[in-house]
């Protein structure tokens, strides 16, 4: 089955140039467009597509409200949220994930990297780098404020899943979290599986969030984090 985008863009320009190049790929087709967040939020619920591409600022309503409807709507929970920049890690970019995207794009990515980002979103996973991670963090360490009292199904994690969690939250790839605790790839794989699971969560993006939110990564983590060497490039691995 092919996957199903919705382009949402108050560009015309923008639209064409993506559309164009998602239907010259095979397994994809773009379902539908939008100039705004009430037509995309209308388009998402007509549509039910696999992948949204939003942009973030439009008129009437920007793309971060857009995204909430739309990753909260019976009709199209389901669909995956990628926001669309113009700068590497806006002001709007946290506030993006926390609505519920499963991460962000520049709009001046190269064709090959867009296209990978969709498989890799529709798959679960989330465009979320050890540098955009760290820079998050790094962010909640300028503007600290008290974690919020963590969430009840916390309690259901083993000491183990706790861990994967924090490191998760910390910016570490899957392989990065094996080496560390001498684990399997398919072992971590599970894991995270777990926690995914048991935490109602659709991908990475929103393990980051909710390991900040909860207390788990604290301003001391994102400092080690900060200086780590040796990262993995964008995309993380599954």
């Amino acid at each position: 089955m092919s996957l199903r985008i919705l382009l949402v863009d108050d560009q015309a320009l923008v639209r064409s140039g993506f559309r164009m190049l998602i239907e010259a790929q095979p397994g994809m087709e773009v379902v539908g467009e939008a100039a705004n967040g009430d037509e995309a939020v209308a388009e998402a619920r007509r549509t039910r597509p696999d992948v949204v591409l939003m942009d973030i600022r439009m008129p009437r309503m920007d793309g971060i409200e857009a995204t909430w409807l739309i990753t909260r709507a019976g009709a199209s929970a389901g669909c995956k949220v990628v926001l669309l920049t113009t700068y590497d890690l806006d002001e709007y970019v946290f506030r993006g994930l926390r609505a519920g995207a499963s991460g962000f794009l520049l709009k001046d990515v190269a064709p090959e990297e867009l296209v990978k980002a969709i498989h890799i979103v529709a798959e679960g996973e989330s465009l979320l780098s050890p540098s955009v991670t760290r820079r998050l963090i790094e962010e909640f360490v300028r503007t600290p404020s008290q974690p919020s009292a963590p969430r009840a199904e916390l309690s259901s994690l083993t000491e183990r899943e706790r861990e994967v969690l924090t490191l998760i939250g910390r910016g570490l790839a899957n392989q990065e979290i094996a080496a560390l605790l001498s684990l399997s790839m398919a072992t971590v794989k599970t894991h995270v599986n777990r926690v995914f699971s048991k935490l109602r969560l659709r991908d990475r993006a929103q393990a980051v969030v909710l390991a900040y939110e909860s207390g788990l990564v604290r301003s001391h983590d994102a400092r080690a984090s900060g200086n780590g060497q040796g990262r993995r490039p964008w995309p993380p691995d599954g």
